[in-house]
Formats: C-alpha cells, structure tokens, sequence
C-alpha cells in the first residue's frame, strides 16, 4: 500500500497548502493521512479555548472527510508547538503507525514558529522511523523503508525576510481545486478570525489568490500547489521522487534544479 501524510500545524494549514497534492495522491492509489499538531484552540476572538478547540475539531474531522483522508487528532495547543521531546515521541509513533513514503509538511521557512517547529518535528519523526532505540509515544514498531519529504510553500510565498521562495516542482491541482475549496470551507469558525487577526478579507478567496499565484509561477496550470524536496540522507534513495507518480500534473522547476547543480 502506498501511503501519504501531511502533518501541518494548524486545522486549515493542509486545506491551504497541500490538500490538492493530497486529493491527487489518492486518485493515484495512495492510503492518505490528515493531521495537525494543534488543536487550534486561540484562533477565535469569540470563543473560550475548550469550545474552539471542541469546533476545530469538529470542522478538521469533516474536512479530513471530505479529502476521504485518515484523521489523526492534535496533542497541541496553539504556541505551544515546540521541537520537544514528548511531541517528538508522540509523532514519531504516528509516522511508524502510517508507514508513510511520502510526507507532506511545512516549509522550513515560515513566518511563524508553530509552523517551522512542525516541520522540524515532521523532519527528525521521519528520520527515527528505523531507530530501534528511540521509544516512540506510545510504542509502535519501526521500519525502514524510503521515505521522502517534501516541504509546502509558506502561506505568503515568502520566508520570514521577505524574499520569495521559489518551489523545485509543481504539482496541478486544477482539476481538484473545487475539492479542495469544499475541504477548506469545513473551518467556518476560521472566517472571521481570520480577517481580524491577519487581515485576510476571506480565507476561501485568499486559498484561490495563493492557487492561481503559484500557478502563474509554474508557466504551466492554471491552479498549482509548490514543493521543495527534503534531502534524501537518511530518507530514501537520492533519486526518489515518488510525486512523479502524478505524471502530468507533477512538473519539475528545471531552473530549480540547474540552479542546485550549480552549487557544486
């Protein structure tokens, strides 16, 4: 069975993001996995933080429905994603229960913490999947087998200084992006808060500018989601790119890549 995870950090960052990769995914064959670190439980300006936390959960278990994706609940509360032991534990046996080869998460670039601290708990809970020695929470067994991660763009396009980051591929999520939409609507409680704390005139409508931008950046969809490839030591082989099962809905950034062969 091929398997997929995507492993953000809070209810509506997968929606965002990475849920039309997803969708794809699953079209191609693959067991797909739905889980935020975070429980969500500041983002409102209406309610107390047990009756968000209670309606994120709702909204994130009906949207993780929609992508038809296995939902795994959150053991985090907002700014409280930290690189810590527990939480390394506890992800650690989540990855070795999903035996993913593919795992979707944050780009290490972001303009906020509990998005980096997830990337990087996503990243070394990859890594342990063969470590013996390393006890996950609870225990689960471990395995080896190839494992790639690829990083989402940040929400802005553009690392916590500004510069704009650039994908090294493309994945085309026009044909799922209707989907994708359905999916993000499920965190109706989101709206509002939304356009308060970050001055996003709509969640939904700030989905579709960011889908059509990276579009236009890869020159060749209409709507497209962009990935940056982990590198491959201690993950899988230095060729895996199991994305290109999409076939022409994955397109490699070859200025990208020339780019990292000149480096060398």
């Amino acid at each position: 069975m091929k398997t997929a995870i995507a492993i953000a950090a809070h209810p509506d960052d997968i929606e965002l993001m990475m849920a039309g990769t997803l969708l794809l995914l699953k079209k191609n064959g693959y067991e797909i996995h739905y889980m935020n670190l975070s429980s969500g439980n500041l983002g409102t300006g209406e309610y107390d933080s047990e009756t968000i936390k209670n309606i994120r959960l709702n909204e994130a278990q009906k949207s993780a429905g929609i992508l038809g994706a296995i939902f795994h609940p959150p053991f985090c509360n907002d700014l409280e994603i930290f690189y810590e032991e527990k939480s390394l534990r506890q992800l650690a046996a989540i990855i070795r229960e999903v035996k993913p080869t593919i795992v979707l998460t944050h780009s290490p670039e972001d303009y906020m913490e509990d998005h980096t601290n997830t990337c990087r708990l996503a990243v070394t809970a990859a890594f342990a999947r063969g470590m013996q020695n390393f006890n996950s929470l609870p225990v689960q067994e471990t395995g080896n087998y190839d494992c790639t991660i690829y990083h989402a763009l940040p929400h802005t396009l553009r690392n916590n200084l500004r510069r704009k980051i650039i994908p090294g591929a493309f994945v085309n999520t026009t044909s799922v992006q209707e989907n994708k939409l359905e999916a993000l609507k499920a965190h109706k409680s989101q709206q509002n808060w939304l356009d308060v704390s970050q001055k996003l005139n709509s969640y939904l409508h700030e989905m579709e500018e960011i889908s059509l931008k990276v579009g236009q950046m890869s020159k060749n969809f209409k709507y497209a989601e962009g990935w940056r490839r982990h590198l491959h030591f201690g993950f899988c082989a230095a060729n895996a790119d199991p994305l290109k099962d999409l076939g022409l809905d994955y397109l490699i950034n070859e200025e990208y890549e020339n780019n990292l062969e000149k480096e060398f």
